[in-house]
């Protein structure tokens, strides 16, 4: 049922951001996560449900079921750890105090532009994969 689906919300326009997806889509054996950018009607919505001003994400973050939610660097190791390959560095890397683990999160936010790129427009999914998002 997707009400007990995780839900990402990520950069739609950042390179990065969308190849992460791509990455997490593969990897996600389980069939876990949905997905929607920020940008979306439906990113919008849920940001706005959790009172998160969108003015002030550049980060990722993910949905719990329920209302609760992750970002940044907690937000990417909690997907890491429902990941094929990834859930034992992901669990570690957890232990890590958060602040510091931020510091390298907001580094890559802030420069994921500079160096991966930008789309004009959000990625559109294939057919195969449009189910995925919502």
């Amino acid at each position: 049922m997707e009400k007990e689906k995780k839900i990402i919300l990520f950069d739609g326009v950042c390179n990065l951001c969308n190849s992460t997806v791509q990455f997490a889509i593969k990897r996600d054996k389980n069939d876990i996560f949905r997905y929607a950018a920020l940008q979306s009607a439906t990113g919008k919505k849920l940001l706005a449900e959790r009172n998160i001003d969108p003015n002030a994400i550049d980060s990722i973050i993910l949905i719990e079921p329920n209302i609760a939610y992750y970002t940044k660097s907690t937000a990417a190791l909690e997907i890491g750890k429902h990941l094929k390959g990834l859930h034992v560095i992901s669990s570690i890397l957890l232990w890590l105090p958060e602040s510091f683990r931020n510091i390298v999160y907001d580094l890559i936010a802030k420069n994921r532009y500079k160096w991966f790129g930008k789309k004009d427009a959000c990625m559109i999914p294939t057919d195969e994969l449009r189910g995925k998002f919502i």
